[in-house]
C-alpha cells in the first residue's frame, strides 16, 4: 500500500508522485472518474534483485486513459522527464507522444504485451531469452519501437500483470546449439528442482542429413542390463566420467593458455571453429585419448531421436544433453540449480563437475516421448495439453488458414510463442519464433491464422 507520505500525495512536481506501491496509486487513480487523456504518473524505488547486492533504482510509471483503456510505459526516472512533465502539464499531455519523443513504449495494461529477447552466448551455442530476468541479462517488453525491461514493467502493476507472480515468471527461450559434433552439445546434466519442456522446432540438415537429431537422454537399457546390480553401473558410469576429465581439464588448461596469449579472457565463449583449430594442434595421442575416452564415457547413455514438433519433458533426476543442430523451444522453472555429470568442453559458469553427486542421485529409469492429449477441438482449431507440472502447463494450438480461438481469461499471466505461420493476437502480428507476455487481468482475446498454412503456436500458463 501507500506510504505515509503518498496516502497524502506529496506533489513532486506536476502530476507527479510519490509512491512505494504503484498499483495501488494506480488503483486509486481509476476508482475515480477518470477522463479520456487524464493521467497519473508515479515516481518509485524499485529493488533489482536479480543483480548483484540488489541495487535499488528509482522508476518513473506513467498511465493514461485512451478509448477506455489504459495505457503505460515504464522508465528510469531523471531530471529531464520531471521537468519536461512540469511544461506539458496535465491538459496538453499525451503519451503516445511522450513516449515517440523519448523513445519509450507505448503498453497496454489488459493487453498481450511484446516481448524482446536477449541473447546469451554459450560454450556450444546460445540461449535466447524471452522472459529472462537474472544478472546474466534481462529480457524487455516492447511495442515494436521501443522498449523497458521486463522487470521494470512488471513492477508498475504486478497484480494486473502477473497475478503476483512478477518474481516467478517461467522462463521461455530458445535453445540453438552449434550444428558442429561435440562443440554444439549440451552440458549431460540432470537437474532436482527445474521443471523444463523441449519443443523441437528446426533440425539442422547440415549435421543430421536426414532431418532426425537427437537428445543424449538417460541411459542405454542394453548396456544397463548387463550389470549385475545399479550400484555396479553408477559405479562404472562414474569411473568412466572420471577419466574423460582428466584428459578434458588437461586439454582445457592447454586451451587457457592459448585464450591467454590470444588476450581471451578465461571465461568467455570462443568460436568453435577456433577450438577445432587448437584441438587439431594438440599431440595426436592427446587427440586419440580424448575421443576414446569419451566414446567409453557415452557408451553408458542413450540417445534419443528427434523430429521437429516433437516434445521432449525432462523427468527430474535424469541426465539429459540436447545434441547440435537441434533447436527447440523451451519452457522451465525460473530456477537456476543443476548438476553436471560431464561436458566435452570447458565448462565456463563453474570450475568443477557435479559427477559424484549426480551419479548418486541420478534416475536410471529409461524416459520417452510424452503423449499429447486432445484438450479441445472446434471449427479449425485443435487444443493438445503438452505438458502438465506441479507449476506450470504448456498447450499447442494449431490454426487452420484463417481460423480463430478465443485465447481464455485465466486470472494468472501467461506467455504465448508462435511456432509456424502468422498469427495475430490484440492488434499484434507474430512471425515465427515471436512471442508475448498475456496479462493476468485481460479478457478473452481472439487468435487468428493469417497464413496460408497452418499455424502453431504454444501458450504456458502457471497452475
Amino acid at each position: 500500500m501507500l506510504d505515509s507520505a503518498a496516502k497524502s500525495p506529496e506533489l513532486i512536481s506536476l502530476d507527479i508522485l510519490r509512491t512505494k506501491n504503484p498499483e495501488h496509486a494506480l488503483e486509486q487513480w481509476l476508482a475515480k472518474s477518470v477522463t479520456p487523456w487524464d493521467c497519473l504518473a508515479v515516481r518509485y524505488e524499485y529493488v533489482q534483485y536479480y543483480l548483484p547486492d540488489s541495487p535499488v533504482i528509482e522508476l518513473l510509471a506513467i498511465f493514461q486513459q485512451l478509448e477506455g483503456q489504459t495505457t503505460f510505459t515504464v522508465t528510469a526516472l531523471d531530471k529531464l522527464l520531471v521537468d519536461q512533465l512540469t511544461v506539458l502539464g496535465h491538459d496538453c499531455f499525451d503519451l503516445g507522444d511522450f513516449c515517440v519523443a523519448y523513445g519509450f513504449p507505448l503498453l497496454f495494461l489488459d493487453r498481450p504485451m511484446r516481448l524482446e529477447p536477449v541473447a546469451i552466448d554459450k560454450p556450444w551455442g546460445r540461449e535466447i531469452w524471452f522472459t529472462g530476468i537474472e544478472q546474466r541479462g534481462q529480457s524487455y517488453v516492447s511495442d515494436g519501437v521501443a522498449r523497458s525491461p521486463l522487470p521494470w514493467v512488471l513492477s508498475a502493476a504486478p497484480r494486473r500483470l502477473a497475478a503476483g507472480a512478477e518474481r516467478h515468471i517461467n522462463l521461455l527461450k530458445i535453445l540453438d546449439p552449434l550444428p558442429e559434433e561435440v562443440y554444439g552439445d549440451l552440458y549431460f546434466e540432470l537437474h532436482e528442482e527445474k521443471r523444463e519442456v523441449y519443443v523441437v522446432t528446426h533440425i539442422d540438415r547440415c549435421a543430421w542429413p536426414e532431418g532426425k537429431g537427437a537428445i543424449r537422454f538417460g541411459f542405454d537399457p542394453e548396456v544397463k542390463a548387463a550389470y549385475s546390480s545399479d550400484e555396479d553401473f553408477r559405479a562404472d558410469f562414474l569411473a568412466a566420467v572420471k577419466r574423460y576429465e582428466v584428459v578434458r581439464r588437461e586439454i582445457d588448461d592447454l586451451f587457457d593458455r592459448q585464450r591467454e596469449a590470444l588476450g581471451i579472457d578465461a571465461n568467455v565463449p570462443v568460436p568453435a571453429s577456433c577450438l577445432q583449430g587448437w584441438f587439431g594442434e594438440l599431440p595426436e595421442h592427446l587427440q586419440q585419448q580424448e575421443r576414446q575416452l569419451r566414446e567409453d564415457m557415452n557408451r553408458f547413455t542413450a540417445l534419443l531421436p528427434l523430429s521437429v514438433g516433437n516434445v521432449v519433458k525432462v523427468p527430474l533426476l535424469t541426465p539429459h544433453a540436447l545434441q547440435h543442430g537441434v533447436r527447440t523451444v523451451e519452457f522451465q522453472t525460473p530456477v537456476y540449480e543443476r548438476r553436471i555429470l560431464s561436458f566435452a568442453q570447458k565448462v565456463l559458469t563453474q570450475g568443477h563437475w557435479d559427477t559424484e553427486q549426480a551419479v548418486a542421485m541420478m534416475s536410471l529409469e529409461p524416459p520417452d516421448l510424452p503423449k499429447l492429449t486432445i484438450l479441445e477441438e472446434g471449427l479449425g482449431y485443435l487444443l493438445v495439453e503438452v505438458v502438465t507440472f506441479d507449476d506450470f502447463r504448456v498447450w499447442r494450438l494449431t490454426l487452420l488458414p484463417g481460423s480463430g480461438y478465443l485465447v481464455p481469461a485465466t486470472g494468472c499471466y501467461g506467455l504465448l510463442m508462435a511456432i509456424d505461420g502468422v498469427v495475430v493476437l490484440g492488434g499484434l502480428h507474430l512471425l515465427m519464433e515471436e512471442a508475448v507476455l498475456l496479462p493476468a487481468e485481460r479478457t478473452e482475446t481472439l487468435l487468428i491464422n493469417q497464413s496460408a498454412k497452418d499455424a502453431v503456436v504454444l501458450i504456458a500458463r502457471p497452475t
